[in-house]
């Protein structure tokens, strides 16, 4: 029974989710129906010090990467700057190389730090209008978009600021570099397979052209160019994040005199666990100074602007650190040592194998790639670091394979970020959820694998 709740438990939350019901509500109720269905188990105690112990220790951990990424992107969106980089790019390409252009400046906002939410919304308009004039059918729209936001600079290129880059640095001890030259591969795969296949399809298209679309609110929100900042204002902050990010990772905090951390009241720690998440904070953080001050006569109220960016991050992170909760009492349930054991022994030879099937699975399953990457680290993380070491394995392999693998099977159907991608284009899943499955989830799976391959030789 306890492992029937188990698979039940999961089931609905997928299900569930998937019909609009917020992760909030449904992860400690699902988690203590399976807790109900293990057997003789207290529930009360299962929710206030195992679900609720997990999700505050996520957010302690997460919660500054959460709330500067989304100040932010904020400040990037209002400001005028997103829309500056994404048209520059876009007439540097040149219109002929539509799919190409926007691709190209949804990846450069996403790698500098600016939320794949925020640069869906601010893309939308300058890419709806290039596919109109290049007569691309817009049906292919949130696939390139997806492409940009999504996938390559969202798991793949080393020191990207995504928290899905972030997340498995305590577990191994690693920074957001972790395995480059792996990474760096894995993103040409996606960044080459993706725009490839969106090429294809729109030569297939024949005569079909963009289509009859009715015209959205956001289709008429390119205005007021003479407030906008010129390129080098507003590409400066996005340069400043990889920068800084670098220069802190491999240079400040290794030459910081950094022993207090073990003491206790310190957390009893390694620099090797913070080092990473402190460089991202430090670039985040003079980024947004930087952009404010860059920009300051172009807002209209700045204080809006930083208040509805931290707005903005309370719900993405409570909602994966719910799903964190949810992973922590699945885990503590006695059944899960039969999943467990099944996992680790899925590639007894190969634990980055086994790691990434699990961690693809809970993200397909949860439709979150940061949620599902978090249940699997708090359920299996340290078994997975333990059997890596016995076997001689790079943790930064660990730890990029971690990060490709959550940006797989998380976005099937279900999950957020295709769900309001579609409703900002203004498009069903029956029209374009196909071609986002070939550029998000089938060509990522392909890189990731290729990486493994790599890196196991």
């Amino acid at each position: 029974m306890g492992l029937i709740g188990i698979f039940l438990s999961l089931g609905l939350l997928m299900y569930l989710a998937y019909r609009g019901i917020n992760v909030l509500i449904l992860a400690p109720l699902l988690a203590l129906l399976a807790t109900l269905m293990a057997g003789d188990l207290p529930l009360l105690a299962t929710y206030t010090q195992v679900f609720m112990k997990a999700l505050g220790g996520y957010v302690v951990l997460y919660f500054p990467l959460f709330l500067l990424g989304a100040i932010f992107g904020k400040v990037m969106a209002d400001s005028g700057s997103a829309r500056v980089i994404a048209e520059k790019i876009v007439e540097r390409v040149g219109a002929g190389q539509a799919i190409t252009a926007v691709v190209l400046a949804c990846g450069v906002l996403t790698y500098g730090g600016v939320s794949l939410f925020v640069v869906a919304f601010a893309i939308y308009p300058i890419a709806n209008a290039l596919f109109r004039r290049a007569d691309i059918p817009k049906r292919l729209l949130p696939a390139t978009i997806a492409l940009g936001s999504f996938t390559f600079t969202m798991t793949a290129l080393p020191g990207t600021p995504a928290i899905q880059n972030a997340i498995p640095m305590p577990f191994f001890g690693t920074n957001a570099f972790a395995a480059p030259l792996l990474g760096t591969l894995a993103g040409a795969i996606m960044i080459a397979g993706g725009i490839l296949w969106l090429n294809r399809r729109a030569a297939w298209a024949g005569g079909e052209g963009y289509g009859t679309h009715p015209r959205m609110a956001a289709d008429s929100s390119l205005s007021d160019d003479a407030t906008l900042p010129g390129f080098a204002l507003a590409i400066a902050p996005v340069v400043l994040v990889i920068l800084l990010n670098a220069s802190f990772t491999y240079l400040v905090i290794p030459n910081m005199d950094t022993a207090y951390l073990a003491q206790p009241e310190y957390g009893a720690t390694t620099i090797s666990s913070v080092a990473g998440t402190w460089a991202i904070i430090v670039a985040l953080l003079a980024a947004i100074l930087l952009a404010l001050a860059l920009n300051w006569s172009r807002f209209t109220e700045v204080k809006e602007t930083v208040n509805a960016g931290t707005m903005g991050s309370l719900l993405p992170i409570f909602n994966t650190a719910s799903e964190v909760g949810y992973g922590a009492v699945i885990a503590s349930l006695p059944a899960f040592a039969i999943i467990r054991d099944a996992v680790l022994g899925l590639f007894p030879d190969n634990p980055v194998a086994s790691l990434a099937v699990a961690v693809n699975v809970l993200a397909g399953i949860t439709g979150s790639a940061s949620g599902g990457m978090s249940i699997a680290l708090n359920a299996l993380g340290e078994q997975f670091a333990q059997m890596g070491q016995a076997q001689g394995i790079s943790m930064e392999l660990m730890h990029r394979v971690t990060a490709l693998s959550s940006g797989g099977f998380d976005a099937l159907p279900h999950n957020g970020a295709v769900i309001t991608l579609l409703g900002i284009c203004g498009l069903t899943h029956r029209q374009s959820y196909a071609d986002i499955f070939v550029v998000a989830v089938a060509i990522p799976v392909l890189a990731t694998i290729c990486v493994i391959l790599l890196g196991s030789v």
